[in-house]
């Protein structure tokens, strides 16, 4: 299984023999540790629940999820597999040598929030003319619907909440694995902010 439950260090770059220029995101990588199995008899899929970091606290309910595998996780995510093998037992332990340099992953975090936001900063809406008839309304996103059929059509370009959400992106390339330091180097850019959780999964 090649998947891992990261936090999100920050950018730098990296300058290769020939000159080329590439932008790189740094994942600190906690100790994971095994703590369920997901089976086709029993759930109806095969996937490995996996908890990472250390918790001050834990609730009942999960602190006797986990206690077969001893530890107090902080984060909980669960990952789908073809099959359970032998080296993912419960309490079993992962470490970034799971990915290699140049391995294919999709990287899949959280979105900046950006609070509300109007048409223009949402969805690049053009504002209006500030002249000749534009009667301060430069920035409202004028009429939102017609005669018929007398109700506005879901998806409707709108104000609203903007951010904040589940991004994963494709195909990136690991360009650096420390153990010492437990850090993991993508290329290219991750969603959301610093120290933010990001899932790193391995492409077949």
């Amino acid at each position: 299984m090649k998947a891992l439950i990261t936090r999100k260090v920050g950018m730098l770059s990296t300058i290769a023999e020939d000159g080329v220029m590439t932008a790189i995101t740094l994942l600190s990588v906690g100790e994971h540790t095994v703590l369920h199995h997901k089976t086709e008899e029993k759930d109806g899929y095969v996937a490995v629940q996996v908890g990472a970091e250390q918790a001050r606290k834990l609730s009942k309910s999960v602190a006797g999820h986990v206690k077969a595998a001893k530890v107090t996780p902080k984060v909980i995510r669960e990952f789908r597999v073809s099959e359970i093998s032998d080296d993912q037992t419960v309490g079993a332990k992962i470490t970034a040598d799971v990915f290699s340099v140049g391995d294919t992953v999709d990287v899949t975090g959280t979105s900046k929030g950006k609070g509300w936001a109007g048409t223009i900063k949402r969805h690049n809406f053009h504002r209006q003319r500030k002249t000749h008839g534009g009667k301060g309304n430069t920035r409202k996103p004028g009429s939102i619907g017609s005669m018929y059929p007398q109700h506005i059509f879901k998806g409707k370009k709108m104000a609203g909440h903007m951010g904040h959400e589940q991004v994963t992106i494709k195909n990136l390339k690991i360009a650096l694995v420390d153990l010492e330091h437990n850090v993991i180097g993508v290329t290219g850019a991750v969603p959301g902010p610093r120290k933010s959780i990001v899932i790193l999964k391995g492409v077949k």
